[in-house]
């Protein structure tokens, strides 16, 4: 049956499926409309990691993609031949992944500035700093809030800030300390990838950005793209929140080997 009369519904959430370099995917739920942000696992374990959180993939409705390195789209083909489900993705990331994705059921183009909705979700992607075709970052406005997904950015621009600013929930990159990756295994030349204007942000970056936006609505923020080699949840989470005392917001740090709780909206 089509995930888009089954007539299923899921509560209103937002639950980070995995995040970082193995493999990112983030689902959110407006209760009537459900949407995979990237599916960079194989299906089957987004399917095992949906089924941990009692969230269907049956209910799924779209699948969006924010660029095209493997982390972020692995099972996107599998999953939306499986379930008959719409792609929505920047015509030059599509150019770039159509070998890894493969055939697909529905493909609808979308260009970074310009606002598109999938039932009652009004999706407005932005472009990012960050080394692929088309990257871009993510606001979802919701009968319940307006979400924000701004991972995968070398650097936060005045665009990334100003998309931002109104946000009720935010998945926010905080992938490296910058003693940590200076001192650590990687071989010079990607220690200069990720450290650069297209690559991702510190801890301290990441910070810095929160400091610009955060106000008395912003509800939730969830640290993503935390790297394994170059920092810990822990560091992140002391570093990002450390000035936020006197907003009544709460922080999670997102895991690459399991999903987070599910957030109610």
């Amino acid at each position: 049956m089509s995930p888009r009369t089954s007539g299923m519904t899921s509560s209103p959430c937002l639950c980070v499926l995995a995040s970082g370099s193995k493999g990112n995917s983030i689902y959110v739920s407006s209760g009537t409309t459900s949407i995979l942000f990237d599916a960079g696992l194989s299906g089957v374990e987004i399917e095992r990691r949906m089924a941990s959180r009692g969230l269907d993939p049956e209910s799924l409705d779209a699948i969006v993609v924010s660029h095209e390195h493997t982390d972020h789209i692995r099972g996107v083909g599998v999953l939306a031949r499986r379930y008959g489900l719409p792609v929505h993705i920047a015509h030059e990331t599509i150019e770039a992944a159509t070998t890894s994705i493969g055939r697909l059921p529905a493909v609808v183009h979308f260009s970074c500035g310009s606002a598109f909705t999938i039932k009652d979700m009004a999706i407005h992607p932005f472009s990012v700093s960050h080394d692929a075709a088309a990257p871009a970052g993510f606001t979802i406005c919701t009968p319940f809030g307006k979400i924000a997904i701004a991972t995968d950015l070398g650097i936060a621009t005045g665009m990334v800030r100003q998309h931002l600013k109104d946000c009720t929930h935010l998945v926010l990159e905080a992938n490296h300390d910058p003693s940590m990756l200076e001192n650590g295994p990687y071989p010079w030349p990607l220690k200069q990838r990720v450290k650069g204007r297209t690559g991702h942000l510190s801890n301290e970056s990441a910070r810095e950005l929160l400091m610009d936006i955060v106000h008395d609505n912003l509800a939730y923020v969830v640290l993503a793209h935390i790297s394994q080699q170059n920092n810990t949840p822990e560091k992140a989470l002391s570093v990002v929140a450390a000035r936020c005392g006197k907003h009544p917001v709460r922080f999670s740090a997102a895991l690459q080997d399991r999903c987070c709780d599910s957030i109610a909206l």
